[in-house]
């Protein structure tokens, strides 16, 4: 998903940050996205729900340009208006949190320097890497924004899963994007890691920052995000209102297993 020109475009004033028009995705030799439409506004928050299996972290490759739709007629993928982009430059638009930081040399990297590492896509700081002033800045305030400077100077190999998320969320901020993917934020997490994890991205949705997050926790879904995404066998089977679509008989029959849906002041759950 390459362009020439892509270093100077402004998309400051696109109002979509995501068209996708019957797109399909095949892994090996089976399809497992099919005939998907989907558009996202820039800023909207919306969460992508569904059962293991059901194609919501391919659709998220397919959004990151990790894969690629079958090329058919028809077929539209546009990121903030635009289907042609330089991948490097993509990234300065918005961040993607991983399920987790990359390389063997991970753990033996400070938390400022793996956040750092982001603007580089590199699991450390590697001696050939330029970093300027303007990037430590950045990156500390990435960290500041989510309240974890204390975790700069900790070694990542160090630090509890809850922290390393957080990490993982800094080095996604780093370029200040206007939109955040995040895929099953909330796995390995513990009670009060998951707290906080929801808390930081409360946090950052109130700031604007558009947020999109696949899960399959109605727990991981929080208040702010008044749009919901249905999937099941590779296909988008519902997208409308959360009053509308978090609803026991609807959940019930996504999951295809009893479901019963609790309230706790903002917040749902289920079991």
């Amino acid at each position: 998903m390459k362009a020439s020109g892509a270093d100077s475009i402004d998309i400051a004033d696109q109002s979509e940050f995501l068209e996708l028009h019957n797109v399909n995705v095949a892994r090996g030799e089976r399809v497992v996205l099919h005939d998907v439409d989907l558009a996202v506004r820039t800023g909207e928050h919306v969460a992508i729900l569904g059962p293991n299996g059901c194609g919501k972290s391919t659709l998220i490759m397919a959004i990151t340009c990790q894969v690629y739709p079958i090329v058919r007629p028809g077929m539209v993928v546009r990121i903030f208006g635009r289907e042609r982009w330089d991948l490097t430059q993509l990234r300065r638009h918005f961040g993607v949190v991983a399920a987790e930081l990359p390389g063997e040399r991970t753990a033996v990297t400070t938390g400022i320097n793996a956040v750092i590492a982001g603007f580089f896509s590199a699991s450390t700081l590697w001696p050939n890497l330029h970093v300027t002033q303007e990037m430590r800045d950045c990156a500390l305030e990435a960290l500041e924004r989510i309240e974890a400077t204390h975790l700069a100077g900790q070694l990542v190999g160090e630090m509890s899963a809850g922290e390393k998320r957080r990490i993982l969320i800094a080095r996604a901020l780093v370029h200040r994007p206007r939109q955040l993917l995040l895929d099953e934020p909330s796995n390995a997490l513990d009670l009060a890691a998951q707290r906080e994890l929801r808390d930081t991205l409360r946090g950052l949705a109130r700031e604007g920052t558009g947020l999109v997050l696949v899960t399959h926790h109605l727990g991981d879904i929080l208040p702010e995000i008044d749009r919901i995404i249905l999937m099941r066998g590779g296909s988008i089977v519902g997208d409308g209102p959360r009053e509308e679509l978090l609803t026991e008989a609807r959940l019930t029959e996504l999951f295809s297993a009893p479901v019963r849906i609790g309230r706790d002041e903002e917040w749902l759950h289920s079991w």
